[in-house]
C-alpha cells in the first residue's frame, strides 16, 4: 500500500495514510425527512426561506413608535397582536399595540417595550422606560437568511438537525445510502455466547463491540460470525464479504505468530499492509484493499480491537460514508494516582474523569492489560500518554479524551 511498515508506525501517520486513499463510495438517494434520521447529507441544504420570516416580538409587551413616546404621556391601546393573529386594525398617533411573543410587529413599529416596564390603567398605558430603536424586535432573517447554507454536505442527521429542517419546510433530503460493512471473528478458540466452553475456549466478544459501534455510525452490518482457522472457510468468507459489502472488518489473525495462511490469503486476494502501530493497546493492525471492498484487520485482544476501531477505523468509515468527521474533544486533567508507562508507544489508558475542587481530575480504572475488557466498561475517557512519556506521578497534567459517540 506504499507504507513503510518497518518498525512501529505512528498513529497519526497510519490515519493520514489511510484517509488519503479513501473516498466516499455511497450513492445518493432522496428520502422523506422522517426517514432520514441517522443518514449523511449528500449535498448542502440552503434555506428556502428567511428565519424568522417576518419581524416579530421577542417579548410580551407593547409595540410602539418612538415619536409617540416623546411627550412622555400615556398611550392608548389600539388593539392586540398574537402569534398567528397579527394586528391589522388602524394605529392612530398616540396609540400602542398590545403584542405577544412571536407575533408579527405592526408596520411602523420602532420597538417593543416589555410589559414589566409599563403600567396599565384600562386602555391607558404608561411607559416607565425609554426603549432603544429596534428593542425586543426579532428582524426577518436575523437567524437564517433566505438561501443561506444551514447544513453542509456530510452532516449526519441527528435529533438536533431534524427540527431545524422541519422549521424550514424541508420535506425531503438527498442523503447517502448506508455504508455496508461485513464483519467476522477468526480463531478456533472462539465460541458463540450461550454455548458451553471447553478447556481453552473463550467467548467471541469482539463482534458485539464492533457491531454496536457500526450501529452508532449508521452502517448496515453483514455479520458472518466466527470463522475458524481454516483456509477454505476463510477464503469463502473473504470472497463473500468482498462481493456483498463496501468494507470488511475482522478481529484476530493480524498478530505476529498467528496462522500464516491468513496473511497469505489476504495478499493473494488483495493488497494488504500488516502494520505494527506505535500505540498501546493495539499494536497489530492491517489495512488494505480487496478487489471490491476496503479491509481493516483489528487485533484479537478485546480492548485493542475497540481502541483501534475508535481511533483508526471510525474516521476511515466516516470518509467512505461521505460524512464530515471531527476529531473528539481533548482536555487537560490532573492525575490523582500514579500511572505506569514505558516510553515507546502512544498509550490509550482507560480512565475515570471527574470534576475535582480545583478542576478536572482523572484516575485509572485499574489493570490496563489489553485483554481486560472490564477496564474499558468502567471508564469514561481515554488517558492519552505521549509516545516518549514514561511513568506519570500524582499531580501531573495529562491529556484526556472523554468518551462520546461510539463508546458512550
Amino acid at each position: 500500500m506504499g507504507f513503510d511498515t518497518s518498525g512501529l508506525l505512528p498513529l497519526s501517520d497510519a490515519l493520514q495514510g489511510m484517509l488519503e486513499q479513501l473516498a466516499c463510495c455511497c450513492d445518493n438517494e432522496q428520502l422523506p425527512l422522517p426517514e432520514a434520521l441517522g443518514r449523511v447529507l449528500a449535498s448542502d441544504i440552503a434555506s428556502p426561506l428567511a428565519v424568522p420570516p417576518f419581524d416579530n416580538s421577542a417579548m410580551d409587551g407593547y409595540a410602539v413608535r418612538l415619536s409617540d413616546l416623546a411627550s412622555g404621556t400615556p398611550l392608548i391601546m389600539a388593539g392586540k397582536a398574537f402569534a398567528g393573529q397579527p394586528y391589522q386594525g388602524e394605529w392612530p398617533a398616540g396609540h400602542c399595540v398590545r403584542i405577544m411573543t412571536g407575533a408579527p410587529v405592526p408596520p411602523g413599529t420602532d420597538a417593543v417595550v416589555m410589559q414589566e416596564e409599563t403600567q396599565a390603567d384600562g386602555d391607558r398605558i404608561t411607559f416607565l422606560a425609554q426603549p432603544e430603536p429596534g428593542q425586543n424586535i426579532r428582524r426577518a432573517g436575523s437567524d437564517i437568511g433566505k438561501g443561506a447554507c444551514v447544513l453542509p454536505a456530510g452532516t449526519r442527521l441527528t435529533p438536533r438537525e431534524m427540527p431545524l429542517l422541519a422549521s424550514l419546510g424541508v420535506a425531503t433530503v438527498a442523503v447517502r445510502r448506508p455504508l455496508k460493512v461485513a464483519i467476522f471473528s477468526t480463531g478456533d478458540e472462539l465460541k458463540p455466547v450461550g454455548t458451553p466452553l471447553a478447556h481453552g475456549d473463550i467467548y467471541d466478544s469482539n463482534r458485539y463491540g464492533v457491531r454496536a459501534m457500526l450501529a452508532r455510525l449508521g452502517c448496515d452490518c453483514l455479520d458472518l460470525g466466527i470463522i475458524p482457522d481454516d483456509p477454505a472457510q476463510l477464503r469463502a468468507a473473504f470472497i463473500r464479504a468482498d462481493e456483498e459489502a463496501d468494507v470488511l472488518i475482522t478481529t484476530g489473525g493480524v498478530s505476529v505468530g498467528e496462522a500464516d495462511f491468513t496473511k497469505q490469503l489476504l495478499d493473494e486476494l488483495g493488497e494488504i499492509g500488516f502494520w505494527k502501530l506505535a500505540i498501546k493497546p493495539g499494536k497489530p493492525f492491517a489495512f488494505g484493499r480487496l478487489p471490491c471492498a476496503w479491509f481493516f484487520g483489528l487485533p484479537g485482544n478485546p480492548v485493542s480491537a475497540m481502541v483501534t476501531f475508535d481511533q483508526l477505523v471510525q474516521p476511515a468509515l466516516a470518509k467512505l460514508a461521505g460524512q464530515r468527521f471531527e476529531r473528539p474533544l481533548q482536555l487537560q486533567a490532573v492525575t490523582t494516582e500514579p500511572l505506569k508507562k514505558s516510553p515507546g508507544r502512544l498509550d490509550f489508558q482507560r480512565g475515570i474523569l471527574s470534576q475535582g475542587p480545583n478542576g478536572l481530575e482523572v484516575r485509572s480504572t485499574g489493570s490496563q492489560d489489553s485483554a481486560v475488557f472490564s477496564s474499558l466498561s468502567r471508564a469514561n475517557c481515554y488517558i492519552i500518554l505521549e509516545r516518549e512519556r514514561g511513568r506519570v506521578a500524582v499531580g501531573e497534567t495529562v491529556t484526556v479524551e472523554p468518551f462520546g459517540g461510539l463508546l458512550l
